[in-house]
């Protein structure tokens, strides 16, 4: 019966298994492969050059731009996401009919288009645009992409605005899981909407928190559309992310190899960022109680 299980296991774990395979592991190989050669993405030829392409990323300036920049948006990102999401979920949680249909309204933007949502915010920031002919008459000339710190948080903004409904979502089922005969305990003794919400509600829903947060930080090493469209990963490399690097340097300078080498150096800068970021959430969680 046992090895008919692990027969019917095998069977049914294949599909994702095939899938993994091919459009998983099969592309890692040839990215590690690629990464040691100077193939020009056109070329029938290549040389293979060994660690080149990796030490020629290492010492890169827009490299190094793509490293810090990523964490400049985990800055803007994170915490303007996971305060919106809180609030959503807290205002839905306590509404008394309509829940889901709330939920589905601040879920939809996750649904829609990064090219379009960002098209959109372009033609409104636009130099021609009615905000900026508005701000024009009252002194205001704001180039609100062609500054840094402006670049930033709008892309950060646009992000925030596109996740919040989904980390809601999450959150406002950690907040139904949490047993209603709490919050009837601590009214009888006479504890405070603060305070029922800081020693009850964020304890109780710290495993919701703790995934959307893991994820808020997943989504700032993967952040393309919105920079493409938008910035361009200007100005002055001030929104270059990882994936704009990549893309530039296989696409525009057509270095599929030297390409290969950055996306795994963001593979590893990734995976040990969200370990170190796992390992903090949790002494976070233990060193409060809520573990």
């Amino acid at each position: 019966m046992d090895q008919r299980n692990n027969k019917m296991g095998w069977l049914f774990t294949s599909p994702y298994l095939i899938y993994s395979l091919i459009f998983f592991f099969g592309p890692l190989i040839w990215s590690f492969f690629l990464s040691v050669t100077d193939w020009n993405l056109i070329a029938p030829t290549f040389n293979i050059i060994g660690f080149e392409n990796f030490m020629d990323a290492l010492k890169s300036p827009s490299v190094h731009s793509a490293f810090w920049v990523t964490y400049k948006f985990m800055l803007i990102f994170v915490p303007i996401v996971t305060v919106l999401a809180i609030a959503v979920a807290v205002l839905v949680h306590g509404l008394p009919r309509f829940k889901s249909l709330f939920l589905i309204g601040f879920f939809l933007p996750y649904l829609s288009s990064g090219v379009v949502s960002s098209l959109i915010v372009k033609g409104l920031l636009s130099y021609t645009s009615p905000l900026n002919v508005f701000l024009r008459k009252i002194g205001l000339d704001i180039d609100w992409l062609g500054t840094p710190l402006s670049a930033l948080f709008i892309v950060g903004l646009i992000l925030a605005w596109k996740f919040t409904g989904y980390y809601a979502l999450i959150l406002t089922s950690g907040l139904e899981s949490i047993d209603k005969e709490v919050y009837e305990a601590a009214a009888i003794d006479g504890v405070t909407e603060r305070q029922r919400f800081w020693r009850i509600t964020l304890p109780l829903l710290y495993p919701s928190l703790y995934t959307t947060l893991i994820l808020a930080f997943g989504v700032t090493f993967g952040i393309f559309t919105e920079v493409y469209q938008l910035t361009g990963g200007g100005p002055n490399n001030a929104t270059n992310t990882w994936q704009m690097e990549i893309f530039k340097q296989a696409f525009t300078n057509l270095q599929a190899g030297y390409a290969s080498a950055v996306a795994l150096l963001a593979s590893v800068a990734t995976f040990i960022s969200i370990f170190i970021i796992r390992k903090l959430l949790e002494i976070w969680g233990k060193r409060n109680g809520w573990v």
